[in-house]
């Protein structure tokens, strides 16, 4: 098994590679930018069942926030001279 590995992994490796030239490489040079333009969340398993890709969770998501506007009292006060008495 582990002599596949090895024949698989020389197989797929081109001879114009030049490693030499890749020294000077820095693992990780991106992850900071990476991580700040990234919004991934994960979904417990249970709950990707419900929604087939990522547009039918952004339309529920959506739903649900206008539904909780809705139900929040109104903020607004009326001033004094529009008060009904």
């Amino acid at each position: 098994m582990n002599k596949e590995v090895e024949n698989e992994m020389e197989d797929e490796l081109r001879p114009e590679y030049n490693f030499a030239q890749m020294a000077s490489g820095v693992r990780g040079k991106y992850v900071e930018r990476y991580r700040t333009k990234t919004n991934l969340i994960l979904l417990d398993p249970d709950v990707a069942q419900a929604f087939p890709n990522d547009e039918a969770v952004n339309e529920a998501l959506r739903l649900l926030i206008q539904v909780a506007q809705r139900q929040q009292p109104n903020t607004t006060t009326r001033s004094g001279s529009d008060q009904i008495i």
